[in-house]
């Protein structure tokens, strides 16, 4: 499968759980989310960085040149879905106390992001996160995590703010051949103009005080126009 159609195939997945009946209730409600950034990249070396386009790669043992990424965002809108999804969250608590969570008709709110890695080192895992700045010749070029509430303190390493709610963690491990994908829904926007990377880490994210969402070094980064 291409990772254009494992693309395709997981963002429709994503959509599956806002039903026709949802959407039934204004014929002139927000349309249905589409992608609003979708980006397939080839890693260049870092010295060949292109300012806020490409892909580019610090650590070519881990992630190779010759290696592919693919990341698409849905948003999903507010709008006129906003009642339904305050009645949405209003409910929560009681459908997962009826075990009928995650059941048809309703509709999440917030981020959806997917993305795929091919032809990195096979094996591994991988830390990933959403960071503020462009991709540049140099690893720190990507500022820090985008988070949704802002840690006072900075660099950001308490678990109450460095966590995979308030920030889009995209975590993988991949398989034999160095090919991986992760997914990850949260329910607010990104602010416009301040989610401009994905940074691939050489490890696993750490969630503990003084290190939460600390991965190792940057290994490569993917410039993503987010919405």
């Amino acid at each position: 499968m291409s990772l254009v159609t494992a693309a395709a195939a997981a963002l429709a997945a994503s959509m599956t759980v806002i039903s026709p009946a949802a959407a039934a209730p204004s014929a002139t409600a927000d349309p249905s989310p589409n992608p609003t950034a979708f980006v397939l990249e080839r890693f260049r070396p870092a010295s060949a960085a292109q300012g806020d386009r490409g892909a580019v790669t610090y650590d070519s043992a881990l992630v190779p040149t010759t290696a592919v990424a693919l990341v698409a965002e849905l948003r999903i809108p507010h709008g006129k879905w906003h009642d339904q999804m305050r009645d949405h969250d209003r409910r929560d608590q009681e459908m997962r106390e009826h075990g009928e969570y995650g059941k048809k008709g309703m509709p999440p709110r917030g981020t959806f992001v997917f993305l795929a890695l091919r032809g990195v080192e096979p094996d591994h895992h991988f830390g990933i996160h959403v960071h503020t700045r462009p991709c540049g010749a140099q690893p720190d070029s990507s500022g820090p995590h985008y988070q949704n509430v802002k840690d006072p303190k900075q660099p950001s390493t308490n678990p109450k703010y460095a966590n995979a709610r308030n920030e889009m963690w995209l975590d993988l491990t991949t398989d034999s051949r160095g090919d991986g994908r992760a997914k990850s829904l949260v329910k607010w926007h990104f602010r416009a103009g301040e989610a401009r990377s994905v940074v691939i880490h050489e490890h696993g994210t750490a969630t503990h005080m003084g290190r939460a969402g600390t991965a190792g070094d940057r290994v490569a980064c993917i410039n993503v126009p987010f919405r």
